[in-house]
């Protein structure tokens, strides 16, 4: 027993040694212009899941505090964020006990004026939407992480991500990965845009449960001794909380109490300006991103419009058809929040057939398509092939879709 009392003194000891010469993973790292990090520093190929190209991009992001409440599949990227404090690359962390009050304590900590992360996933996010819709309009530039999932009956934990259409009106910013690149790249991404002083809105990267997060694929990431410059909560449409910024002075000023009218026209004109600085993040997407889409064969008579994971399948259908001679364009849609009517616009100008592919029963993509490009394009936008709640879009799928577009469209 004294053996093992004496080695259990040593380990306290050596414990205490380590820690006093411990230095956090963010005080190691230099801050670099945003510009650079996203378009000029080198980058080295990990061949990782989406969950850890989500860590990856959060050891790099310089946040403050993370909050998040576990849900299938947001839990593995979480728990990675977990390591990343152990580590010193989050400075706070904490895990919350359930969704409305992780939603509602991550808008506090950005009114205070520091980088503050969550995510989430179907039924969490549903369950979280009451605090999560009043974030735009608090101008809380918060960042969340969206995994999604199947929130219809039956209820399942298999990807889906028809949540995404519930955001799409909120004053959020929301882009759509494809991939585990894409979900390196997209949060750092949104938060720069996020905290710009002509913006300062929350931003959503939504990707498509499983079939991403808990894949591999290759991912280039930048150099992780590498961080964005930290937040400056006083740069902002709405100054932080403190003191003399009181939450009661920022939600209920004295004239709207004393009068309905001015009630409902300060409602109405804020409302105004939040989604007016929705359409002003799109310059900083387009710098940050290279464009707010991907085009593919530009010109073509048959494009396919697609976001998230089903432009992988794109990809690989018009890949085929190149094969067979035929020239099939993509559009590659990455932000749903500004949503990228002109540039859309321009690449399908001279399209006549336009399928629309997507993981969700609703087609919420394919109806937002219809609604912008009403009366501005002869092509015949048709909705599908959809599939939901887990199923798998098989290439052969889409080609089928594109063949019966053909014999319906000449």
């Amino acid at each position: 027993m004294a053996n093992v009392k004496g080695a259990a003194v040593n380990r306290t000891a050596e414990d205490e040694g380590k820690a006093a010469d411990w230095i956090p993973g963010t005080e190691r790292q230099t801050v670099v212009d945003p510009m650079e990090m996203f378009h000029k520093l080198p980058r080295e190929m990990q061949f990782i899941t989406g969950s850890e190209a989500a860590r990856e991009s959060m050891r790099r992001a310089n946040i403050d505090i993370a909050i998040a409440y576990p849900i299938t599949p947001q839990s593995e990227s979480m728990q990675q964020a977990g390591y990343l404090y152990d580590e010193g690359y989050i400075k706070e962390y904490y895990r919350a006990e359930e969704e409305i009050g992780t939603m509602s304590a991550i808008s506090g900590a950005s009114r205070a004026g520091v980088r503050s992360l969550t995510a989430t996933s179907g039924p969490g996010l549903m369950r979280g939407m009451e605090a999560i819709s009043s974030w735009p309009g608090a101008r809380t530039p918060i960042i969340m992480l969206n995994m999604c999932r199947v929130i219809n009956t039956p209820l399942a934990i298999q990807p889906d991500n028809i949540e995404m259409s519930f955001m799409l009106n909120t004053g959020i910013l929301l882009l759509h990965a494809e991939n585990q690149q894409d979900f390196y790249d997209y949060p750092l991404a949104a938060i720069m845009a996020s905290e710009q002083v002509d913006v300062t809105l929350p931003a959503v990267v939504s990707v498509d449960g499983f079939f991403c997060t808990h894949a591999r694929g290759p991912v280039l990431v930048t150099p992780e001794e590498y961080k964005l410059p930290p937040r400056d909560g006083w740069r902002s449409a709405v100054p932080a909380m403190d003191n003399e910024n009181p939450p009661a002075r920022l939600s209920r000023d004295a004239p709207i109490q004393k009068s309905n009218f001015i009630s409902y026209h300060m409602h109405s004109s804020w409302q105004q300006e939040v989604f007016a600085a929705v359409q002003r993040s799109a310059k900083y997407f387009r710098d940050y991103l290279g464009g707010l889409i991907e085009v593919v064969n530009p010109g073509a008579e048959e494009v396919i419009i697609a976001s998230g994971c089903a432009v992988s399948q794109a990809r690989e259908a018009v890949r085929q058809e190149g094969e067979k001679g035929r020239t099939v364009g993509l559009v590659k849609i990455k932000s749903i929040r500004p949503f990228p009517t002109e540039d859309i616009f321009n690449a399908i100008k001279h399209a006549k057939r336009i399928l629309v592919p997507e993981f969700n029963q609703a087609g919420w993509l394919h109806k937002e398509l219809c609604a912008v490009l009403y009366g501005r394009t002869k092509g015949v936008i048709k909705g599908g092939p959809r599939v939901f709640g887990g199923m798998t879009m098989p290439t052969e799928m889409v080609l089928e879709w594109l063949a019966d577009i053909r014999k319906e469209v000449k």
